[in-house]
């Protein structure tokens, strides 16, 4: 493909938009890994994201779409793809009586600043994810013992075939780590949480103490994707791996971290292949000593 002519076509036809080429992925990854993207454009509202996927769909383009990339590891070679990254912290937050409507690019901190200040309680445990609320609400992202389906009301979105739709409560079909937009290619546009009144220096007062654990317990200050692996029926992932003995093991630039045994990180310059052949030997030494498999909660491009 001619990406060089499609960004120009794009350019003309939407004014405005950031748009790149051969952009380095690691530049819109937590774990800071990746080769260059052929092609990458960075809506900066619902609207742009929408309009950028009808002329790709006309154009016979088909992107690969990422939030702030705090899940995912891309490859070392790079992407022979048009990638759409929702612009980091973009995107409107606004609330509306108990309801807080978010585009897809606002951050999950965004979110639940938003509903603090309003005094709405149900967000103080997103406060610390470091996804967008587009990418949170697929995987339904959670911590601390909340997660979004907890939370989550209506999200609009595009299905496959770029029509507008709407998804009301149970039909987001959450479980753990997953939504009914998990492995598909639908486009969320927004989502609208329904809270409920509360105390906004105790809602304050409980972010702060949310991230002081955060900080007291996960390796913040380095690069990664967060928790490695999804939580294992009747355990733990971090407990496994520590009792197998692999915190602080290292391949190459990846090492398991020492401050906190769920989360594999970037100790310096480590590639993709790295981390993938690092996250193999954990699942194969925990399997071994515990007789259960790991699965990635990280998704590999």
């Amino acid at each position: 493909m001619n990406y060089k002519t499609l960004l120009n076509d794009i350019r003309i036809a939407l004014p405005g938009l950031d748009l790149r080429e051969d952009e380095p992925m690691a530049e819109h990854c937590s774990f800071r890994i990746g080769g260059p993207a052929a092609a990458m454009a960075l809506p900066r509202s619902a609207r742009e994201l929408e309009a950028l996927c009808r002329l790709l769909r006309e154009k016979g383009v088909k992107p690969l779409l990422i939030g702030n990339g705090t899940n995912i590891l891309p490859p070392d070679r790079g992407l022979d793809r048009f990638v759409v990254a929702t612009c980091p912290g973009a995107g409107e937050v606004l609330v509306d009586g108990t309801a807080v409507t978010a585009d897809c690019g606002a951050t999950l901190a965004a979110a639940a600043m938003a509903a603090a200040e309003a005094g709405l309680t149900g967000l103080e445990f997103a406060h610390g994810i470091p996804g967008s609320v587009g990418g949170g609400v697929v995987m339904n992202a959670g911590a601390y013992g909340g997660e979004l389906k907890d939370a989550v009301q209506r999200t609009e979105y595009l299905d496959e075939d770029l029509v507008p739709r709407t998804a009301q409560g149970a039909e987001h079909d959450f479980s753990y780590r997953h939504s009914a937009f998990s492995g598909r290619e639908a486009v969320i546009l927004r989502t609208t949480f329904s809270l409920a009144p509360g105390d906004k220096e105790a809602i304050q007062g409980r972010m702060r103490e949310l991230a002081a654990k955060r900080r007291a317990s996960q390796p913040l200050d380095m690069p990664s994707a967060g928790s490695t692996f999804k939580r294992p029926a009747g355990g733990y992932a971090a407990a496994l791996i520590d009792e197998a003995g692999l915190k602080g093991f290292s391949v190459g630039g990846a090492q398991v971290s020492e401050k906190h045994a769920g989360f594999v990180v970037n100790a310096g310059g480590a590639t993709c292949g790295d981390v993938l052949r690092l996250m193999e030997h954990i699942q194969k030494t925990v399997l071994a000593r515990s007789g259960i498999a790991l699965e990635p909660e990280v998704l590999v491009l």
